[in-house]
């Protein structure tokens, strides 16, 4: 069976053919490292630059230490708002006048900078990525500004009831485990950020070192890596100039950690509910626990049975929840994997009157699936399912892109398509059956955001 191209982080050179592209991969004396991937025929790229520090690595005031809670995404704002070279105003100027795509994005595990531009803004875009990463000035004054900005942004997601019921899932389920923590902050602390703590956070967490940079599309690799490190020495920090020499951050741990209260209860033990009431015509439902990390050996067989039970409209939890009982408009299967811990779930909106009868249906398919395994038919739809869904996918050169950079930040393997899918097709019946009755055993909790007073929960 093929395996997955290794990443090592003392290698500095790597070429390899894979889906389609040429990907090649360096790893500069600095500690920065380049990826890209080359797709024949393409006349834009995508490109991000990806500091592998997010929400989760934020801490609590100890000590002469800052506290750092909500800097990750305060940073994402911030670094939009102005250089020496371009206020806010210029850089979404130039962006503009590119026809680009551009914007940031904060995750619990890193934070992406990446625009989308024909090949002949590579250069430019690139450039000015690289100025908003290394440069930034976050102004007292910007700072203030985005503050409120993100309180807006906050107070819009509190109003997503979809949104509230996904925050409180992964707080019930992680425990006090920093994956629980939201990845934009709350208004507490927000409120509380000071500008200097922000600062002090950008200067520790923001380096050469933590920085990965990919592009794919119409992209030629010796001329991007050159592009990088020049717009890297042109950075006023010396944190950043590639003639420093340094070496790439060590990856995360992959030591499993427990989260969450109910571990080490089994299922009957842990069905706990967590309400929340608020005003609205559905109560948005999520029940489930505990998943798998990144780069579990279960992964595959966890595919395969998540589709089959929520994946699509043939799958269980849809056609049970809606096509059967009209119970729902939308219901489905969720995973979340991050270096040393997971979650799983099953989510549906629907009337508060029918909200136990959901949740009592989820749990029957989860431990339906746990008993009795999947069909060969069910095999079968979900590698078809699989194999499609992920190939279009790789017509977007975002995709690659992105590919790249989670590899490199996350596990440290490549996958392609057909390795990928000859993984899946290796899993067994009873491994699938396994797995499913590995989450049917452990602690099970349910999330209701909505007019739950009017539930039987």
């Amino acid at each position: 069976m093929q395996k997955p191209i290794a990443l090592p982080l003392e290698h500095p050179e790597l070429t390899v053919e894979l889906s389609g592209g040429l990907i090649r991969r360096t790893v500069h004396p600095s500690g920065l490292r380049v990826l890209t991937e080359h797709m024949p025929g393409a006349r834009s790229a995508s490109i991000g630059f990806w500091v592998g520090v997010g929400s989760r690595d934020e801490q609590a005031e100890r000590g002469d230490a800052p506290a750092s809670l909500g800097s990750t995404h305060f940073l994402e704002h911030l670094l939009f708002k102005g250089t020496p070279s371009f206020d806010a105003y210029g850089i979404a100027t130039a962006f503009d006048k590119m026809g680009a795509e551009h914007n940031a994005m904060t995750a619990k595990e890193y934070t992406c900078y990446h625009a989308k531009v024909r090949d002949a803004n590579v250069a430019e875009a690139t450039r000015m990525l690289a100025d908003m990463v290394t440069n930034s000035l976050i102004e007292e004054g910007e700072f203030e500004t985005e503050r409120g900005v993100i309180l807006e942004e906050l107070a819009m997601a509190s109003d997503d009831l979809a949104d509230v019921a996904g925050e409180r899932f992964f707080e019930v389920v992680m425990g006090d485990h920093p994956l629980g923590r939201p990845i934009g902050g709350n208004p507490e602390t927000i409120k509380a950020a000071r500008r200097d703590d922000v600062m002090a956070h950008y200067l520790e967490a923001y380096r050469a070192g933590t920085l990965v940079v990919t592009a794919a599309g119409a992209v030629d690799h010796d001329e991007f890596v050159e592009l990088v490190a020049r717009s890297l020495e042109a950075a006023s920090d010396a944190r950043w100039h590639t003639r420093e020499s340094g070496a790439p951050a060590p990856r995360r741990s992959r030591e499993r950690r427990a989260g969450g209260a109910g571990q080490g209860l089994n299922a009957a033990e842990a069905r706990e509910t967590f309400v929340t009431e608020k005003p609205g015509e559905q109560v948005h439902l999520m029940i489930g626990g505990p998943g798998f990390q990144a780069g579990a050996p279960e992964r595959f067989a966890y595919g395969i049975m998540n589709s089959v039970l929520g994946g699509g409209m043939s799958s269980r939890l849809f056609q049970e929840i809606r096509e059967k009982r009209g119970l729902a408009y939308t219901a489905y299967a969720f995973g979340a994997s991050y270096s040393d811990a997971g979650l799983f779930g099953m989510y549906a909106a629907c009337a508060p009157e029918n909200a136990a009868q959901v949740v009592q249906v989820a749990h029957e398919e989860l431990e339906r699936v746990a008993a009795e395994g999947v069909t060969e038919e069910e095999f079968e739809r979900t590698l078809g399912q699989l194999a499609g869904s992920s190939a279009l996918a790789l017509e977007d050169s975002d995709t690659r892109m992105g590919r790249l950079a989670k590899a490199e930040l996350g596990t440290g393997e490549l996958w392609d398509l057909d390795t990928s899918l000859e993984h899946f097709a290796a899993v067994t019946h009873d491994e699938v059956k396994r797995v499913a009755a590995q989450l049917a055993a452990q602690s099970r909790f349910t999330v209701a955001v909505g007019e739950t007073s009017r539930t039987t929960l």
